[in-house]
């Protein structure tokens, strides 16, 4: 599988290799490498999923070495978003010991923070492929890292839903609720108005936690209504009411408290989009570890 790791996700991801780096080396360096290891020890360790799922991060590789200016060679065995079972081989490193020890720490923090996030996007995605509904993450990310863990749902099968406040318009219930008595139908008017004054074009969504919110959104056709916290029989009837509205192009996105219990029957009730925080604040790592040769 290829998933684009784009120039953005690329300078995030040197960005915070930088960051990572400078938290364990400062000004001394590896003090435990550089005062019990040869300079001139060379080794090839091995990068080995230590249980089943999907492996995301090695793209992150060359930075860390690079960054450390270290004549390390990497071979990849597998690519970003494939699926792995337990002492599976990822990668294998060769190069001077010292280097590699100092890397260790840094490249784990990434692969298993990304391949945590990608294993468990896939789970969501497999639950629901049965159904059109697509998994989408959220805004819900560690700071400076939004672009590397949407990169991540991406090699879990997941669809990434806007990138920052810049490129959509999202009105949501503190939105709604600042602007007093407006109704939904005219939040989604005046958003459109902004954007074609503008000469933008973004999707315009808006939250709403009723189905009688629902109906006055879609008076106004909004690309996109979120469903906020709805069962799965609400939901069925929020379909049944886009389908036949005047805004049947419409798409209708389920989001709030979706676990992997529950996304089935809400993909099942015919929402085209299921949005879930958790893939990027609350998956667990996935355990991978490197393999020395002694």
């Amino acid at each position: 599988m290829t998933i684009e790791f784009n120039l953005e996700c690329q300078s995030a991801a040197r960005l915070l290799v930088k960051i990572s780096l400078a938290e364990d080396l400062r000004d001394g360096g590896d003090l435990t490498s550089l005062s019990t290891i040869p300079a001139d020890l060379k080794a090839t360790v091995n990068i080995v999923s230590r249980q089943s799922g999907i492996v995301c991060g090695l793209t992150v590789l060359p930075l860390v070495f690079a960054e450390l200016s270290a004549p390390v060679s990497i071979a990849c065995h597998l690519n970003d978003g494939d699926a792995v079972m337990q002492s599976t081989l990822i990668a294998s490193l060769t190069g001077p010991v010292q280097n590699l020890l100092t890397g260790e720490r840094t490249v784990l923090n990434f692969m298993t923070l990304l391949s945590g996030i990608a294993s468990s996007t896939a789970l969501f995605v497999a639950e629901v492929q049965h159904t059109k509904a697509l998994i989408l993450d959220t805004r819900k990310t560690f700071p400076g890292y939004r672009l590397l863990q949407k990169y991540a749902v991406r090699c879990g099968g997941g669809t990434n839903h806007r990138m920052g406040l810049y490129d959509g318009i999202l009105i949501k219930d503190n939105h709604l609720a600042a602007r007093g008595d407006s109704t939904c139908a005219a939040a989604v008017a005046d958003a459109r108005q902004y954007a074609n004054a503008h000469h933008t074009n973004p999707r315009i969504e808006i939250e709403v936690d009723s189905l009688e919110q629902l109906h006055d959104a879609l008076h106004e056709a909004p690309e996109i209504v979120l469903l906020d916290n709805m069962s799965p029989e609400l939901l069925k009837q929020a379909v049944a009411i886009r389908d036949t509205s005047t805004s049947s192009a419409t798409l209708l996105e389920a989001s709030g408290g979706v676990s992997i219990s529950t996304v089935r029957a809400i993909a099942e009730s015919g929402v085209d989009r299921i949005s879930i925080g958790s893939l990027t604040h609350s998956s667990p790592a996935l355990d991978i570890g490197f393999d020395w040769p002694w």
